[in-house]
């Protein structure tokens, strides 16, 4: 009983920051639409701001007044920084897809990270303590940190205040009006820039509160903004976007739920969270106290792509010139060449395999990693296993991530926006939490090692050119599916789901098929990927490997079918030569930013509108072939 008691006390004071910075970010998303993936990052700046204004103010005040100013001017400088950032960069985004805005603000998460590195040095930062807070208050007979109760009194204090704010106030009724419908906001003679700057503020403001009051109980580290992310998405997804309310009321409901994981059954610790927000999605598809989105959001592409003949002879002599120069890599490249090209080729076939849902269907999934490694861990296991040979574990491979996504189709496909990225990302967790956990089947954090190839294969040669012929085959057989009934369906669904269910489509089936497809081709690019690399670990099922297959296809175009292949060379490319920096994460993002600024149609798409300036008579009928 006393560790019931022990564990709940705990987590309510978790709940207490776990609030702080997901209501912030549901204030964030209810007024502008972003789904900032860089809030994170403002709950790590709070902690460090507070250790630094704290040791300043320490010197000329009591030490308890320094301490509890420095968590409020840490929050000040949290906010006037978002500020300045939404002002500067994602002021110029609110009517670009939600697909550049995530990417956006995933480039500001590693530019943060990297500035706070150069700024406050890689070490651990202990925190403060809090003064006169330092002891302990029996609770049913259990010593608690009075710190610890002192966080769970802020919360409900914060959550009135926030009410208060959001519902007697001028600037609360014009937010209420924006979560409502921010398109009317305007007409009716208000600011949207400024109302969207100062929400903006307020929220960066609450998250670097958030990690500002943590400090006692856990320190400042450059890991803490990924820390909190992933939790305080799904508080707000549990809660309903939008509603503060409901984020409190999430918090509570999660910290509970880890409580009994801790209790009852420690194994489930690291995936109960996701279950939980799967199953209040199943039931309420808009969270506990959300509302559905507006039918006027924006779609991942820009524009309808209309019916497409056969490519011409000067797109298919590029493809083949492409495709010679590539497969004589050996002959003229480096010796490292063909093992940088089997990751290059790996990745293009996984970004092309995304862009499937993304761009033709309008899902944006932020869980694809769990196709990428589960074909990979398919094709492991059978090796080790059932002692398979590497042409069936190769076949294995996209059958089990092709029947993983059609299982997580039928259900993802239910929802619509950020509530089916979010439900795809709770499904990917629960995956990796699978194959981070199950040490006797998965080998857990030591992965699964010896996957080499068959000795006909075997040698960089040999399987760079294994990998070429089914990376590249894979490749064009997504482009003759996305020119096939199948993709012409899920076009339709995209750019208007009830005309397509009106003229017979049945929606839900055919983007559950095109998820499970797109499933299957990621974990072809899998199981080539775990032979290249003889081992695969669960670090490959993780968010960042979604995300980085995201970026790829946001950097190459959307809406173009050459867009996620370009993108993904490049990207490839690049981060092969910028991880030799120290700096690397500020140079990738910077990168990201200025892209989606300068080249918002992507690599591919800037350059068919370049030629097609040059060109005017020649381009237009074939401006979408490539």
């Amino acid at each position: 009983m006393d560790l019931i008691v022990a564990q709940t006390l705990n987590g309510l004071a978790n709940a207490s920051a776990l609030f702080l910075v997901a209501s912030g970010l549901t204030l964030i998303f209810g007024v502008t639409r972003v789904v900032n993936f860089a809030h994170g990052s403002f709950f790590m700046l709070g902690a460090y701001l507070g250790i630094e204004i704290q040791a300043l103010l320490t010197a000329v005040l009591p030490a308890g007044s320094a301490f509890w100013l420095a968590m409020l001017l840490a929050a000040l400088a949290t906010g006037l920084i978002g500020a300045v950032i939404e002002l500067v960069i994602l002021s110029r985004l609110y009517r670009a897809p939600e697909l550049f805005q995530l990417v956006v603000t995933f480039g500001i998460a590693l530019c943060i990270k990297d500035l706070a590195l150069l700024a406050f040095g890689p070490e651990d930062r202990i925190g403060p303590r809090a003064p006169g807070l330092e002891g302990t208050v029996p609770v049913a007979g259990v010593e608690t940190p009075a710190y610890d109760l002192v966080l769970i009194a802020l919360m409900p204090v914060l959550l009135g205040a926030l009410w208060w704010l959001i519902r007697r106030t001028r600037f609360g009724r014009l937010v209420r009006a924006a979560v409502e419908d921010r398109e009317m906001v305007a007409p009716l003679g208000v600011n949207q820039r400024w109302l969207f700057t100062a929400t903006f503020a307020l929220g960066t403001a609450l998250a670097g509160l958030g990690g500002a009051l943590q400090l006692p109980r856990g320190g400042a580290d450059l890991l803490m903004d990924l820390t909190i992310l992933a939790p305080a998405f799904v508080v707000v997804v549990i809660g309903g976007m939008g509603s503060v309310t409901g984020a409190a009321l999430a918090a509570v409901i999660v910290a509970l739920a880890n409580v009994a994981g801790v209790t009852v059954l420690p194994e489930s610790t690291l995936v109960l969270t996701f279950v939980v927000m799967a199953a209040v999605l199943a039931i309420r598809p808009h969270g506990l106290l959300g509302r559905p989105e507006a039918d006027h959001a924006a779609p991942p592409t820009a524009t309808a792509e209309r019916p497409l003949g056969p490519p011409g002879w000067g797109e298919r002599g590029a493809v083949l010139l492409a495709i010679a120069a590539l497969a004589t890599l050996p002959w003229w490249g480096s010796e490292f060449a063909p093992f940088l090209a089997v990751d290059i080729i790996v990745f293009c076939l996984f970004a092309a395999a995304l862009h499937f849902v993304v761009g033709l269907g309008g899902l944006v999934s932020f869980g694809h990693a769990a196709y990428f490694g589960g074909g990979a861990y398919a094709a492991a296991l059978a090796v080790t296993a059932a002692d398979a040979p590497m042409t069936l574990a190769l076949a294995l491979a996209p059958v089990a991530a092709g029947l993983m996504a059609l299982t997580v189709g039928l259900f993802v496909t239910r929802l619509s926006g950020v509530y089916f990225a979010m439900l795809t990302l709770a499904f990917a967790q629960l995956v990796w939490s699978v194959a981070f956990q199950w040490t006797e089947v998965t080998g857990g954090d030591d992965g699964i090692l010896g996957i080499w190839p068959a000795r006909w294969a075997d040698g960089p040669v040999a399987y760079f050119y294994l990998t070429l012929v089914l990376g590249v085959g894979g490749i064009l057989v997504l482009r003759h599916a996305a020119h096939s009934p199948l993709g012409y369906a899920l076009r339709a669904a995209r750019d208007g789901e009830r005309r397509a269910a009106a003229s017979g489509i049945p929606v839900a089936r055919i983007q559950a098929a095109g998820f499970a497809f797109s499933g299957l081709m990621a974990g072809l690019a899998g199981g080539l990927f775990v032979f290249s690399k003889g081992s695969v670990f669960p670090n490959e099922l993780e968010i960042a490997r979604s995300f980085d297959a995201l970026i790829v296809v946001m950097l190459g175009g959307v809406g173009t079918l050459a867009g996620p292949v370009v993108g993904a060379a490049a990207f490839a490319y690049a981060e092969d030569w910028l991880t030799r920096l120290d700096t690397w994460r500020l140079w990738l993002g910077l990168a990201v930013i200025v892209t989606t600024l300068v080249m918002p149609q992507g690599i591919v798409g800037t350059l068919q509108r370049l030629f097609a300036r040059s060109w005017p008579r020649r381009l237009p009928a074939r401006a979408g072939r490539l």
